[in-house]
């Protein structure tokens, strides 16, 4: 348990500061903790299936000029991602995501709709990692720029298109060498979020994200980077009036994740970088 430790003190001063950041004047929240299993992960220059244990803390608020979103993965892995060279235990990751989408209609007072958007927006966050296995141990950082449509849906569905400023400092753990951190070329990010509700006899929902990531330029290691396509989506079930709790306290459903060229490591050549993996997820909401 010692790595996840190191890992959630490395995340926790982002929670704090993402929460801190719109808490006190926020109009409506929603924070959730999930978890989800799959025995279908994949991690580049790694030939086998990979099980994980993924625990999630998600926070999502709206304020008066937009929303804040913050999220963090715990995962676990079996022994078929090491925690280190020779080692039997699985490797520990901690990864967080924070957005903030400002709303550029309601800072300007004005209705900015058109066809099928009913919002323009700006958004900025990051992305920020900590990995402790054999091989790569990253430690990713990355900047979020760019702007936003939030169309006309049930629900939500957020299109954007971003700049990403990215880079990371691994260590090999087979070598034994530490790559001075390396800056990526600034690339660009075509992305989807939503959550839209449906009703088939019992309330369900369709959510998820997609993501259409364009090359980096060279690796840290000199090599060529690929298009990047992870895209994640789950159908959960409010089970929530079954007992006796409020809408949308409690869901169960699936979730099936396609994540090609992982990182960028082109999938032609690099075992592992592609991962096809169902999962099953479990969500509690406050």
């Amino acid at each position: 348990m010692k790595p996840l430790v190191q890992n959630a003190r490395i995340v926790l001063p982002f929670l704090l500061a993402a929460l801190a950041g719109g808490a006190h004047a926020a109009d409506w929240s929603d924070t959730a903790l999930s978890y989800r299993y799959g025995s279908k992960f994949a991690e580049p220059y790694n030939s086998d299936d990979i099980s994980k244990h993924v625990v999630n803390f998600s926070h999502v608020s709206g304020y008066k000029y937009g929303k804040n979103f913050f999220s963090v993965d715990f995962l676990l892995s079996d022994e078929h991602d090491p925690s280190a060279v020779g080692a039997t235990n699985g490797a520990h990751e901690a990864y967080a995501v924070y957005r903030n989408t400002v709303d550029l209609g309601k800072v300007a007072g004005k209705n900015l709709a058109f066809g099928p958007a009913r919002g323009v927006g700006l958004t900025f966050g990051f992305d920020v990692n900590s990995k402790t296995d054999a091989g790569y141990n990253s430690k990713k950082r990355m900047l979020v720029l760019g702007p936003t449509l939030m169309l006309d849906v049930p629900g939500f569905l957020d299109v954007g298109i971003y700049a990403l400023h990215e880079s990371n400092a691994p260590f090999n753990g087979f070598t034994g060498v530490a790559t001075s951190r390396y800056t990526y070329d600034t690339h660009a990010m075509l992305s989807a979020a939503w959550g839209i509700p449906f009703d088939f006899g019992i309330p369900l929902s369709f959510e998820g994200y997609a993501n259409y990531i364009g090359t980096k330029g060279r690796n840290e290691f000199g090599g060529p980077t690929a298009v990047e396509i992870n895209v994640d989506m789950q159908v959960m079930y409010d089970l929530s009036a079954a007992v006796g709790a409020a809408k949308n306290t409690f869901k169960l459903g699936v979730e099936y994740q396609y994540w090609k060229n992982k990182f960028g490591n082109p999938s032609r050549t690099v075992p592992g970088a592609t991962a096809k993996t169902p999962m099953v997820r479990a969500e509690y909401h406050f």
